[in-house]
């Protein structure tokens, strides 16, 4: 009968843990994943056998530690986005080394890179910086932000937080659709009112334009200030520096040249 009733009890599925052990069995979530797992000392053990408990112990450790993680990733997402510096209008001799020069005299830098052009391996005068924390980022923005690197004021901000897919699409689909071509010419200076399209009918009045484009900051559709217009030809280009460089355009005077 003895045996009978022992066998029943341990085939019984364990009972839940005390309260007291799952609140307070496991060290902050700021520990590492091998601090999760080590009970606290001084619990009076439980009253089922060893092999369930310790399985218990063992799924208990395997959801913390998936709960950290995933709050570890989160934030680490949060904290980039915070740390990833757009700066735009720099000198196109300026290269990556170079720019790294300049910023980290402001805070730690863990990457810079300058954009160029995929045609014909000119820098497109911007770049992104990440920096080692949130606050060297805003030491960079406050020192560098409207300052002067070779004659030319350079911009600096936090890149914009990414819009959905759905809010993205125009711009997207206005990306797609841009035809690039060795005869092109780089826009500055635009004022945030210029679209792709009006920028295409401003340059349409002095030559053939294949397409235009007005730079936006990725994932977002805050325009960068500059654009693109291409042509069928350099006669065309040359006619579009002459004729616009320095000129009006919605209440502000463009920057033309070769890109």
């Amino acid at each position: 009968m003895a045996s009978a009733a022992l066998s029943l009890l341990l085939s019984a599925p364990p009972p839940p843990p005390p309260r007291s052990l799952f609140a307070h069995s496991f060290l902050p979530s700021s520990s590492n994943a091998k601090q999760l797992c080590v009970p606290k000392l001084g619990l009076k053990p439980l009253a089922f056998p060893l092999a369930p408990r310790r399985l218990y112990s063992e799924r208990v450790c395997l959801f913390a530690v998936a709960e950290e993680a995933a709050a570890v990733a989160s934030s680490s997402s949060e904290g980039a986005a915070a740390r990833r510096l757009y700066i735009g209008n720099i000198p196109r001799d300026v290269d990556n080394a170079q720019l790294t020069g300049i910023v980290e005299e402001h805070g730690a830098v863990e990457t810079a890179e300058v954009m160029y052009d995929k045609y014909t391996g000119r820098s497109r005068r911007f770049a992104f910086v990440t920096m080692k924390t949130v606050e060297d980022a805003n030491a960079v923005i406050e020192k560098l932000n409207g300052s002067q690197i070779g004659g030319r004021e350079i911009k600096v901000n936090i890149t914009e937080k990414p819009l959905s897919s759905m809010d993205l699409s125009p711009y997207q689909a206005e990306e797609s659709q841009f035809v690039d071509s060795p005869h092109k010419v780089y826009v500055g200076n635009l004022s945030k009112s210029v679209t792709t399209d009006t920028l295409k009918q401003f340059f349409s009045e002095k030559g053939q334009v294949l397409s235009a484009k007005v730079s936006r900051v990725p994932g977002t559709s805050k325009s960068s200030g500059f654009g693109f217009v291409t042509f069928s030809s350099d006669e065309d280009v040359e006619a579009a520096i002459a004729s616009f460089n320095n000129a009006l355009f919605e209440g502000q005077r463009i920057r033309v040249n070769k890109a």
